[in-house]
């Protein structure tokens, strides 16, 4: 007669089975990122770089649903912590080149560190000649002002006085990523599949090219939204926010939107949350949201007039690039400003619905963001990065895939490198999103459907959780 297991050998050889998975996963995504670093400039090698991209997410989907299928372990937690502090070391070496975005960023630095203001003259402008670097040649937008916020560019600011360099510029960018990984392992740590939820984030390789190698500036963004939602976390022991937290909360969003613009479609909700306007800490919230806006605003108040014309003049220049439900508006509608305007309209329509029902951040978020990048009309790959952290709360495979598939927008360098036209393809794009559509509409049809099994226990405990 056949024993049966001890529980106690069955657990260690699910421990052994996670940390193993861990090791193996660590390795395997370690040595795609090392091949990719070896490349050096991944605009010129940009088949090659796309082709390590995808097989990178094949790993990285392999690793997610082991590390979901097994118990957890502590061993694992540190090596998925560890992986993903060495991807991102891999990458930081290379000089951005899939985005010049860094050059306009190291640009606007400069011009504040001259004595200008970065939202009154255009780099073009030949009061700012003596300034021009390689980069000034490649840099987005040379024909109008800094469309970046403010708080953007107090950190450019800063970077163009202790990071002269292409590649240093990137480590403010690069620390809130971290930031970000940091405050995820902190969240999830109570998560019975905690480990899995963590390396959704921390092992995505969209987030690691983009923040690592791009150095993309919307990881200060991510990382105010993240910590104004742990603010926000309903807690047993204490399940009305403090005045501390109503208004560390808004001040928190206010400051990534000062950054980049989405988190301000948290705004309205983190008010009403704090109690506004019933509440006094509604009120001190909203002065707290009002002072860190003028602070960051006033040493560019002299071009305050300018905002909007700049705002008007960067959508005028910047449209219908890799767009996917705007792009079918667009079709419909045959006019740009209604294909948006019903984008914008629903953005704002959840934003408010969210507000007035007071709805869960964590929910809130993961909504209105995915409104956002699906209607937005200009929705680069490294704006998907904005609803990674979210997929640790809510591992939808759809959007999971999504945020590998945007490695193929990256197609559109190939003609540009060699005919000089900005053009996405429309059979690549079609790639890209309708895998998206059709595993998010079938989902959402079984689900409706009652064909949806019963929760696993890690799922009951993040349900608890949330």
């Amino acid at each position: 007669m056949t024993k049966a297991p001890q529980p106690s050998s069955t657990l260690r050889r699910g421990i052994a089975s996670q940390t193993s998975v861990a090791i193996a996963g660590a390795l395997a995504l370690e040595t795609l990122f090392a091949l990719m670093a070896r490349l050096g400039d991944l605009k010129v090698d940009v088949i090659e770089t796309i082709a390590l991209a995808l097989a990178a997410g094949m790993v990285y989907f392999i690793a997610l649903y082991v590390l979901e299928h097994s118990p957890k372990s502590r061993p694992a937690l540190w090596i998925v912590v560890a992986g993903a502090v060495l991807f991102r070391l891999t990458l930081y070496s290379l000089t951005p080149s899939l985005s010049t975005d860094i050059q306009r960023y190291r640009w606007d630095g400069q011009v504040q560190k001259a004595g200008w203001n970065p939202y009154v003259l255009a780099p073009n402008d030949p009061r700012l000649a003596h300034l021009r670097d390689p980069g000034w040649a490649i840099m987005p937008g040379p024909e109008i002002p800094s469309m970046y916020p403010p708080l953007s560019q107090i950190v450019f600011r800063f970077g163009a006085r202790l990071f002269p360099g292409t590649i240093a510029f990137k480590l403010p960018f690069v620390l809130a990523d971290l930031l970000v990984l940091a405050m995820l392992a902190r969240w999830l740590r109570s998560y019975a599949d905690g480990n899995f939820r963590l390396a959704v984030y921390a092992w995505n390789p969209l987030v690691i090219v983009e923040f690592a190698a791009s150095g993309h500036n919307d990881a200060l963004a991510i990382a105010a939204m993240v910590a104004a939602l742990a603010i926000l976390k309903k807690r047993p022991e204490a399940p009305h926010l403090t005045t501390t937290q109503s208004v560390a909360s808004v001040i928190t969003l206010t400051a990534g939107s000062l950054a980049k613009l989405f988190p301000i479609t948290l705004l309205p909700l983190a008010l009403r949350l704090s109690g506004w306007p019933r509440k006094l800490r509604g009120w001190l919230a909203l002065g707290g949201a009002a002072l860190v806006t003028a602070v960051c605003v006033w040493p560019y108040r002299s071009a305050l007039r300018q905002f909007p014309e700049i705002f008007f003049r960067y959508q005028a220049i910047w449209q219908d690039n890799n767009p996917s439900l705007y792009a079918i508006l667009l079709w419909f509608s045959a006019h740009r400003e209604i294909a948006a305007g019903i984008g914008e309209g629903v953005v704002l329509g959840l934003a408010i619905w969210a507000a007035a029902r007071k709805f869960e951040p964590l929910r809130a978020a993961f909504l209105i963001v995915g409104a956002i990048l699906m209607l937005a009309p200009n929705t680069y790959s490294w704006y998907f990065t904005w609803i990674v952290p979210l997929l640790c709360f809510f591992p939808n495979p759809a959007w999971l895939l999504l945020t590998i598939l945007q490695f193929l927008s990256y197609k559109v360098l190939i003609e540009y490198q060699i005919n000089g036209v900005w053009h996405f393809d429309p059979y690549f794009q079609w790639l890209t999103y309708a895998p998206f559509y059709a595993l998010l509409v079938g989902g959402a049809l079984l689900n409706r459907g009652g064909r949806r099994t019963a929760p696993s226990l890690a799922e009951q405990t993040a349900i608890e959780t949330l």
